[in-house]
């Protein structure tokens, strides 16, 4: 019989990983009849499988009273305390609701025990599975060791208890066999290792009459290079090296297209990259304000489009980022079948490389031999399509939805007894 799966985060809507990732379990598991359903704070999940709580978005205005006072401090108030534990309480009933209105057979916490972006949502959620015995699966993007702003706190009880617990009725997916391994040293865990996938069976459709005139929207030229940076405008995604290798191709119809905003850290990076591309002599494109979750018209009418429809009119796609808790934009560049530059940050060295990937790599700065590798991927046909075809082939191999299948069976077998049905592969 199918299974009734509950996810929970603090948001699923948009691209970010979590929201990416939870979406495409939820429709490998729908290949085994099994339904989802999704409690958050924010959503953009259809709304009669869905309990949206207003108070689980770790946008909202008493979880960032509480972040205020909880990072960068190592004591806090009783009335800090008191307000922990008073939202968890709340939450701790949505959560009981969440289970008896869909009647749920697994939970699937999304991060929510990982990153403490919401710590009150996690303490809810630990009481609820010690109280329920409800069997989960937690999903772990991005552990709270692995970011210096909570280092410094006044919740070490609360990280120690729930991000993540340790429970018997629940199972641990982590996305990187470094995490694999910290959350072994410091919970004394073992966790499933399942790598972000791509439904590699099928190729991406070409692009649609929507999608046509992208190139001539955002200010290209048909004969122009369109080289796409497909991150946001943070210094860990290590745009500067896009600039250098830009400069360093000495084109002048290399135009450097930065897909998204620089969100919440600030614009000192951005005036950098625009001051060095104008040093550079390289013309810098930021699209942010073109680019949306869904296609739209702005508030000028013009179109919106979204990062899928930028992919099949790029040239080559940089990715050189100094950190990643894996690196979704690696496989979405070579699910469309586009050349890669990309940085070798100690994820990839340790997860991805070895797969055998022909990749154009930066040793951390930008060489003459790695520009002359850009050139014959830009302007070898015949070479080109060579390394396109073998890296579909390798992330066909271990990034595929085929992959993500076979854990998740074993994992549930292993939590309630459920098996595929005859002939089911």
């Amino acid at each position: 019989m199918s299974k009734r799966f509950g996810f929970i985060s603090t948001r699923f809507a948009g691209t970010d990983g979590v929201s990416l990732e939870s979406a495409k379990w939820a429709r490998v598991l729908w290949t085994d009849r099994h339904v989802s359903y999704w409690y958050s704070g924010l959503s953009d999940r259809e709304p009669g499988a869905s309990l949206c709580v207003p108070e689980a978005y770790f946008g909202h205005p008493e979880v960032q009273w509480l972040n205020e006072r909880i990072w960068g401090a190592r004591r806090r108030t009783p009335l800090v305390s008191r307000r922990i534990r008073d939202m968890a309480a709340y939450l701790k009933e949505t959560l009981y609701h969440f289970r008896d209105r869909f009647e749920l057979d697994v939970v699937v916490p999304q991060n929510a025990l990982t990153i403490p972006m919401h710590v009150p949502l996690a303490v809810a959620l630990t009481e609820f599975l010690m109280e329920t015995n409800v069997p989960a699966i937690a999903h772990h993007h991005d552990f709270y060791w692995e970011r210096v702003r909570f280092s410094i706190n006044a919740v070490q009880d609360y990280l120690d208890m729930a991000f993540p617990p340790r429970l018997p009725n629940m199972s641990h997916v982590v996305i990187n066999a470094d995490a694999q391994e910290q959350l072994s040293l410091r919970k004394g865990v073992g966790s499933l290792l399942i790598p972000n996938v791509f439904d590699f069976q099928n190729t991406p459709p070409p692009p649609d009459d929507y999608a046509a005139d992208v190139r001539k929207e955002i200010g290209i030229r048909e004969d122009d290079i369109f080289i796409l940076q497909p991150t946001r405008i943070v210094p860990r995604k290590g745009i500067e090296h896009a600039v250098k290798l830009v400069s360093m191709l000495e084109n002048p119809r290399c135009r450097l297209v930065i897909s998204h905003e620089a969100g919440d850290e600030g614009y000192e990076y951005k005036h950098m990259l625009e001051e060095l591309a104008r040093e550079e002599g390289v013309e810098l494109l930021f699209i942010g304000d073109r680019i949306s979750e869904v296609r739209q018209r702005d508030a000028e009418g013009r179109k919106c489009y979204t990062l899928w429809d930028l992919y099949p009119h790029a040239d080559l796609v940089t990715y050189p980022s100094t950190y990643e808790g894996f690196g979704n934009a690696l496989l979405e560049a070579i699910y469309f079948r586009k050349p890669v530059v990309i940085n070798r940050y100690d994820i990839f060295v340790k997860d991805i490389e070895p797969k055998g990937f022909d990749l154009a790599v930066i040793e951390g700065f930008i060489t003459r031999d790695l520009v002359r590798k850009v050139k014959r991927l830009l302007f070898d046909e015949e070479y080109r399509r060579g390394v396109l075809d073998h890296n579909y082939t390798i992330a066909r191999r271990y990034y595929s939805y085929a992959i993500l299948r076979r854990h998740l069976r074993i994992m549930i077998n292993t939590l309630t007894g459920w098996r595929p049905g005859n002939g089911e592969t």
